[in-house]
C-alpha cells in the first residue's frame, strides 16, 4: 500500500472512530467515553485505537468537534445563508427546534457536555466555552441585523434577546430528554415567538 492510500485508510479509520465515539457519547456522556468502550464499538484493539488517538482527552476533543459540526450544519449554518434580519433570526430558531426535536438515541451532545464539564477545567471545557461564546455572539449579531433592518425596535438589547432565546433552547432539550414531552416543541415555538413579538417594530 502506497503512502497516499495508507493515509486515506488511516483517515477513514479515524473518522469511523470519531463517529462511533459521537454516537456512544450521546448515550453515556462525553466524560463517559473510554478507549475500551470505543475500541469495542468499532471492533478494534485498544492498542489499535491508541495509534489514532494517544489519549482519552484527544478522543473527547475530536468527538466534541464532530458534535459541533453536526449542530452547526443542521441548525445554524443554513440559517446564516438566509436574508439578513428577522428572516434569518427565525431560521435560527426553526433550525434549532428541528434539530433537537428529531434527535434520537440521546440528546444534544454539546448541551450534555456543558453540564458535565462546566466545573472541570481543561481543554474540553475550553473548547465548549469557545463554541458557546461564538454561538451566542452569532445569535446576538443576528438580532442586531434585525434591528438594523428596522424589523425590530431600535432600543432592543441583542444580548438580552439572544439570552432569552437560548434559554428556550435549553428548556426544550431538558423537557424532551428528561420528560419525553413532545409538547415542549410547540411551547418553545410559542415562547420564542413571544420574545420576538415584544421587540418587533
Amino acid at each position: 500500500m502506497n503512502s497516499a492510500a495508507a493515509a486515506s485508510k488511516g483517515a477513514q479509520t479515524r473518522d469511523a472512530i470519531v463517529l462511533a465515539g459521537y454516537e456512544l457519547a450521546r448515550r453515556v456522556g462525553l466524560d463517559g467515553l473510554t478507549i475500551g468502550s470505543i475500541a469495542a464499538a468499532v471492533g478494534m484493539s485498544k492498542s489499535g485505537l491508541f495509534a489514532h488517538f494517544g489519549a482519552r482527552e484527544e478522543l473527547q476533543l475530536a468527538v466534541l468537534a464532530h458534535a459541533i459540526d453536526e449542530v452547526s450544519n443542521a441548525a445554524f449554518r443554513p440559517a446564516f445563508t438566509r436574508k439578513r434580519g428577522l428572516t434569518r433570526l427565525q431560521a435560527v430558531i426553526n433550525g434549532w427546534l428541528d434539530f433537537v426535536s428529531t434527535l434520537d438515541n440521546g440528546g444534544c451532545l454539546i448541551l450534555a457536555a456543558v453540564s458535565e464539564f462546566d466545573d472541570k477545567p481543561g481543554p474540553v471545557r475550553d473548547q465548549l466555552v469557545r463554541y458557546q461564546r461564538q454561538l451566542r455572539e452569532q445569535m446576538e449579531r443576528t438580532v442586531e441585523m434585525a434591528v438594523e433592518s428596522g424589523e425590530m425596535r431600535a432600543q432592543t438589547d441583542p444580548a438580552q434577546v439572544a439570552f432569552e432565546l437560548y434559554g428556550t433552547f435549553l428548556v426544550l432539550h431538558h423537557d424532551l430528554r428528561l420528560f419525553n414531552d413532545r409538547g415542549a416543541v410547540a411551547r418553545t415555538r410559542m415562547a420564542a415567538d413571544a420574545i420576538l413579538q415584544r421587540h418587533l417594530s
